[in-house]
């Protein structure tokens, strides 16, 4: 007799498991929900008008739970109990006028508090740094603090916030007691609201720092999404570190009461895994033997010259030979010298000395770098104060002149025209025309990592940072000892270089001329670095084409979104970005540009385009005669295959030169005025400068600078 399972009872077996199941599942949100609600909120006080002290507004706010604020410093962090509120609250001090400490401050806050003035107006420092931090993104905005208010400030007061932050309703008054009140239970009470760029990613406001040998001790409460050892972890201005330990901790004991806050019970040592803990290598080492290479056959080699002492050297064809010899610069092959002439390179090369210059100064006796760092202005002798000025004079004439005539250049006369463009070449289409994205790369290509896809990369990596065993939950006390202050968690493969895209506008209120490779700073999610954009055209709908190529542009120009291309470090998500300029007070950055991250893309072929043009000299119904295009037979002839087109949009090829004077014959596809301008597009493949890491510290150096002054 075969003995059966009734079906029913299989049934009600599954019913009890997914019953289990999910009571245990529900068991856990409810611990973790715990977990987040017994944290202490966090809360940035940011002063907006130069008359306003972070510590006042601290003092009136928890002035309503008879609550004193005698500890609380101008800039640091203080901590109350709200026990009416059954919260903890620890208070972010910011001083005015500090830049990038507010941004980073923001960058781990769950409220800020906007503080405005009724009597002194908002300076142009301010507005910068709302523009800043409504590109970087904004938590929770709950309120600004305003001296005695009368109605028609206080609608003025609120207009100008809800011009940043629409989502606000009210402008609070901290001399009123209620006001009091109400600011401090918005921010008790509230749901903070999401930062985009923080989803997935976990963080620690340092409550405690201590240095030991080399390794860096940062004491504070996990947020976020659950930590593992084996992540790497940025700090802002410092760079990337590894983990060697994190410490589970609580800031009191139930037995000992008036423990201190900074004394540890450790009940949990996560330590990092070598085979899973990601590396702190960010680029590949380049093997320039790795490169491809054609072996002689064996016919070759029996064949070579000199192998067989009766058979003599063959003459070389006529026009084979140089008419002179040239002395090529130690270092440069017979290809880079001959577009050593381009006028647009000697601008790179100028900035290039510039930065060679930076670097030298930065091994300069540190006696000298001390005292030059409590100099805030220095006035310029009248030679170099009008050098500066024919300088900025003449950016302004090249961005017009490039505005009127875009990519239009001379054919220069004191060089062949075919040796001073030899690095470019004509395309028939410009979305269509095939180009190998491989082709004649840069060293610098060996050294990037590039994705097969990276949006598939992005979501293992996620998967994988949610679901890590022996993962810190957040909500934790913790000590991570990390290798070198809020510390924010990296996914895996985000300290690899490789090709970076961003979508970009220009700021409205900025007017100074920007160029392609311009040193500016970038601001993406928890990082800021040195950087030299490089910008290229935008294809609305994010279209590249079947060739991926993309017109290179010199400007970024007010009112068009462009592209700008780095090399930089991975970033996963759509992330907000904000590009600023350094200027005298390093506290003070000029916001240029803002926009969000685009794609990894390292087969985008960016393609710097010059138009030489030429004038019709005779005119017969589809034929005309040009010149001023070309000054000698040779380039017409080497510019042949290339279609020409003209202004009025006429297409046509080259059919004969005339004569030795650069005159020649072309055909069009219908008749041509003859005040018409026959133009030859021709392009090149340009590339962004190296990402370089050491330029972290600098910027670092500079805020520190500020700070002490």
């Amino acid at each position: 007799k075969i003995s059966r399972e009734s079906p029913k009872a299989s049934h009600n077996s599954s019913n009890a498991a997914h019953a289990r199941l999910n009571r245990r599942n529900h068991a856990k949100q409810t611990q973790a929900k715990k977990r987040i609600e017994i944290l202490p909120r966090t809360v940035a006080v940011v002063p907006l008008c130069p008359d306003i002290s972070s510590r006042n507004i601290v003092a009136s706010i928890v002035r309503s739970l008879e609550v004193s604020a005698e500890d609380c410093t101008e800039d640091g962090i203080w901590r109350m109990k709200a026990d009416r509120f059954k919260t903890s609250l620890q208070f972010r001090t910011l001083p005015y006028r500090s830049f990038y400490p507010t941004l980073d401050a923001c960058k781990a806050a769950d409220y800020v508090i906007f503080a405005l003035s009724s009597t002194v107006e908002v300076e142009e420092w301010a507005d910068t740094l709302l523009r800043a931090l409504q590109s970087q993104g904004l938590p929770e905005v709950v309120t600004r603090w305003i001296p005695k208010l009368k109605t028609g400030v206080l609608k003025s007061l609120l207009s100008f916030i809800q011009y940043f932050v629409p989502s606000q309703a009210r402008v609070f008054d901290l001399h009123t007691p209620s006001d009091q009140l109400n600011v401090l239970r918005s921010v008790s009470e509230g749901s903070p609201s999401d930062v985009r760029w923080r989803d997935g990613r976990s963080w620690v406001l340092s409550e405690q720092t201590q240095w030991e040998e080399g390794t860096l001790k940062v004491t504070g409460v996990l947020r976020g999404s659950p930590f593992s050892a084996n992540q790497l972890v940025h700090i802002p201005n410092y760079g990337d570190f590894q983990v060697s330990q994190v410490r589970l901790v609580s800031t009191s004991s139930p037995k000992v009461e008036g423990m201190p806050p900074w004394t540890l019970n450790l009940f949990s040592s996560p330590e990092p895994n070598a085979d899973d803990a990601d590396s702190l290598v960010s680029s590949n080492e380049p093997d320039d033997l790795d490169n491809e290479q054609t072996w002689p056959t064996e016919e070759e080699m029996n064949g070579a010259l000199g192998s067989n002492q009766d058979i003599s050297i063959p003459e070389a064809n006529p026009g084979t030979t140089p008419k002179a010899v040239k002395k090529i610069p130690k270092g440069m092959n017979e290809y880079m010298a001959s577009t050593e002439n381009d006028s647009d390179h000697s601008y790179d090369e100028m900035q290039e000395e510039e930065m060679q210059e930076a670097a030298e100064a930065a091994v300069e006796d540190p006696t000298e770098i001390e005292s030059e760092r409590h100099v805030t202005f220095q006035d310029l002798d009248e030679e170099e104060e009008a050098e500066q000025l024919e300088e900025w004079r003449n950016r302004k004439r090249e961005e017009e002149d490039d505005a009127a005539f875009p990519d239009e250049i001379d054919t220069p006369q004191d060089i062949t025209a075919h040796q001073r463009f030899a690095r470019y070449r004509g395309m028939r289409s410009f979305r269509t025309s095939p180009w190998d994205p491989y082709e004649n790369l840069p060293r610098e290509y060996a050294r990037i990592f590039q994705f097969e896809d990276f949006k598939r990369t992005e979501r293992k990596v996620r998967r994988k940072a949610e679901q890590a065993p022996n993962a810190v939950q957040a909500g934790t006390r913790e000590v991570a000892k990390v290798n070198a202050l809020g510390v924010f968690s990296l996914f895996q493969h985000e300290h690899k270089v490789t090709t970076l895209n961003f979508t970009v506008q220009r700021n409205t209120e900025y007017d100074e001329s920007v160029r392609s490779k311009d040193p500016l700073i970038l601001c993406i999610g928890p990082r800021r670095f040195a950087v030299d954009p490089q910008y290229s055209q935008h294809t609305r709908g994010g279209g590249k084409g079947t060739n991926n190529v993309h017109k290179y542009e010199r400007y970024l120009r007010h009112g068009v979104t462009s592209v700008a291309t780095i090399y930089g470090p991975v970033t996963y998500g759509h992330q907000s970005c904000t590009l600023l300029r350094e200027t005298k007070d390093p506290q003070a950055p000029h916001l240029v540009a803002y926009g969000s991250s685009l794609n990894t893309d390292t087969t985008r072929i960016i393609a710097k385009r010059i138009i030489l043009s030429g004038h019709p000299f005779k005119v017969h119904k589809k034929t005309a005669t040009i010149r001023y295009m070309f000054f000698n037979a040779d380039d017409i002839q080497y510019f042949k295959p290339i279609q020409l087109h003209t202004k009025y949009g006429r297409v046509g090829h080259i059919k004969e030169s005339l004569g030795t004077h650069g005159y020649f014959k072309a055909y069009f596809d219908g008749p041509i005025n003859q005040m018409d301008t026959v133009c030859m597009s021709l392009y090149k493949r340009v590339y962004p400068r190296w990402y370089n890491l050491a330029q972290i510290a600098k910027i670092q150096d500079r805020d520190d600078d500020a700070m002490e002054e």
